[in-house]
């Protein structure tokens, strides 16, 4: 199962990065990963609590598997053993031209489980559409303020 969502930024996509991987800053302003701990470094555990459209809140703790600054963030989380509930979540940056940038924001699902998962697989794609707007506007507003 695989979710795919984008969304175009009116900001270069160095910008977009800081955003992006400014841990600390994320209880500011993004709806969907409401705290995010961890060094951001291939092979890291992450510490992070995902907030969904219903209420509901999960504790994650994937490992990074790709950072390349202003173009890949990537993770993968798993539920209890391999094969059962996998999920590569990434971030890719695509620079428009140099004031713009398309930012996709995906997962992909694999194992037994996921095809239980309905429900909360459309809570989680919505999830991400507005980390997406929230993420748009976190960082135009600050580059026209900046």
């Amino acid at each position: 199962m695989q979710l795919r969502t984008e969304v175009e930024i009116d900001a270069p996509a160095a910008r977009v990065w800081d955003v992006l991987t400014d841990f600390p800053a994320y209880e500011q302003w993004n709806p969907f990963i409401a705290r995010a701990l961890g060094k951001l470094a291939e092979g890291q555990r992450l510490d992070l609590l995902l907030a969904l459209p219903d209420g509901s809140e999960h504790r994650v703790r994937p490992t990074v598997t790709r950072v390349e600054p202003e173009r890949e963030l990537r993770w993968v989380g798993r539920l209890w053993i391999p094969g059962l509930l996998e999920g590569e979540h990434f971030f890719h940056l695509e620079a428009l031209d140099g004031s713009r940038t398309r930012l996709r924001h995906s997962e992909d699902f694999r194992g037994m489980l996921v095809r239980l998962l309905g429900r909360t697989l459309t809570q989680t794609g919505r999830a991400f559409v507005g980390m997406n707007h929230a993420l748009k506007t976190r960082v135009e507003d600050s580059s026209r303020a900046g």
